[in-house]
């Protein structure tokens, strides 16, 4: 993966509406004809393409008792987590990849959400489960799977993104593929049971400031939680998308903190222990700081910054055709909702508005497009997102400036892909 000196100098032009849907319409009849280079045409088999009647029109299908729990079409097996095994150990403590590229809107399908977990998904079974409170409480409390559904419920529309999502960028381009570089991220709805009324039900004491949960599974995962953000939107989530949560990610229940790094959304929650000062744990203190250039570490940085990436082109989803294209992607912020999305064909030269689509929500992902025409000459393709707080996001060179690159957490400088003059796409860095 190269690093650009000098943006390519691709020569783009913004299609009118009603250009291109008259253009649409004479591709359409073209294409009838087989005579429109340079647009894609179907690589299967020629008998089941117009004007011919395809065989699965000729038989009936499978029954409705063919498969109880639905599955994506067999066409769409290769839509996978996927991993990166010189990043981890060993598989208990490795991570699988969104495939970003693949998705489109903001909500990402519960086989798809990445995993990271420290010991490996626990099994835990529901029946054994409890939730134990203590510490700086009135009434120290245990409580069932069906004790938490009797609480007031909410369904809350949230991303979660690891602190180390774009890590290995911090020296420069490393892993060629947006499932590998931002693919850490996932956004779902969750319904559970907001985290202070569990609280309220324990009685917190006048001195309680911190909260220690704690996960269930081998790894015994921890991290201390101030009791303002507790307090504020936190909770206790058993079901993602309207089903039960996955196992890789909690099942039957974890902690949701909203906009925060995805290391303090503890699953498999077991324990939640109040106190009056941080617990400066072993993923807090080791782990999960921010070490820059003088020596010291950044500590509690739980706010994951305003950030995008394109998704479509990048380079596991080439440019196909000449044309008419659309670039696809996805920005978000930890601190409320994504109020603009520029992009960029030139590696910053020149920025445009790209258009937002989809429901806007805070600390939830936010889908943008930009339609644009392509003459087959080599572009440098970049976003860059602003948030509610008017925050924009930074380039990598100058978060360099500000930390070094001792870090691998909360990288979220602007991405750079270098679309080759074939539709190839490489992972790339601007100067």
């Amino acid at each position: 993966m190269s690093k650009q000196k000098q943006s390519a100098p691709g020569t783009v032009q913004m299609p009118a509406r009603r250009a291109f849907l008259k253009a649409g319409a004479a591709a359409g009849g073209a294409i009838a004809a087989g005579a429109v280079p340079g647009l894609a045409s179907a690589t299967g088999n020629p008998e089941n393409q117009a004007p011919n009647v395809a065989d699965w029109s000729h038989y009936l299908g499978d029954g409705v008792d063919a498969h109880p729990y639905g599955m994506p079409s067999e066409h769409e097996a290769h839509v996978v987590r996927r991993n990166v095994e010189w990043l981890t150990a060993d598989t208990q403590s490795s991570i699988n990849f969104t495939p970003l590229h693949e998705l489109d809107g903001i909500i990402t399908p519960n086989g798809l959400c990445f995993e990271r977990h420290h010991g490996g998904a626990a099994e835990v079974d529901p029946a054994d489960y409890q939730l134990m409170i203590n510490g700086l409480v009135d009434k120290p409390m245990i409580f069932t799977m069906d004790d938490l559904k009797r609480f007031p419920r909410v369904n809350r529309i949230y991303f979660l993104e690891c602190a180390a999502n774009s890590g290995m960028e911090w020296r420069g381009a490393q892993l060629n593929g947006c499932q590998f570089t931002h693919g850490m991220v996932h956004c779902v709805m969750y319904t559970g049971v907001p985290l202070k009324y569990i609280l309220e039900e324990a009685g917190l004491k006048t001195n309680a400031k911190w909260l220690m949960p704690e996960g269930g599974d081998a790894a015994g995962m921890n991290r201390s939680v101030p009791i303002e953000k507790a307090l504020d939107d936190c909770m206790i989530a058993f079901k993602m998308n309207g089903e039960a949560l996955r196992r890789e990610q909690g099942y039957p229940a974890r902690l949701v903190v909203p906009g925060w790094e995805g290391n303090m959304w503890v699953k498999w929650i077991r324990r939640i222990e109040v106190g009056d000062e941080p617990w400066h744990a072993r993923e807090e203190t080791s782990k999960y700081t921010d070490l820059l250039e003088n020596g010291k570490a950044r500590r509690f940085t739980w706010e994951m910054d305003c950030k995008s990436v394109i998704t479509n082109p990048s380079p596991q989803a080439p440019l196909m055709v000449k044309g008419h294209n659309i670039i696809s992607g996805l920005a978000w912020s930890g601190r409320g909702t994504v109020e603009r999305v520029d992009v960029t064909l030139d590696g910053g030269k020149n920025w445009r508005t790209a258009r937002i689509d989809g429901p806007v929500l805070p600390k939830a992902l936010t889908r943008f497009y930009f339609e644009f025409e392509w003459n087959g000459e080599g572009l440098l393709l970049q976003s860059r997102a602003i948030d509610s707080t008017g925050y924009i996001q930074p380039t990598k060179d100058e978060l360099r400036v500000a930390r070094g690159t001792n870090s691998i957490y909360h990288n979220n400088g602007i991405q750079t892909w270098h679309v080759q003059a074939s539709g190839e796409v490489e992972n790339v860095e601007v100067s």
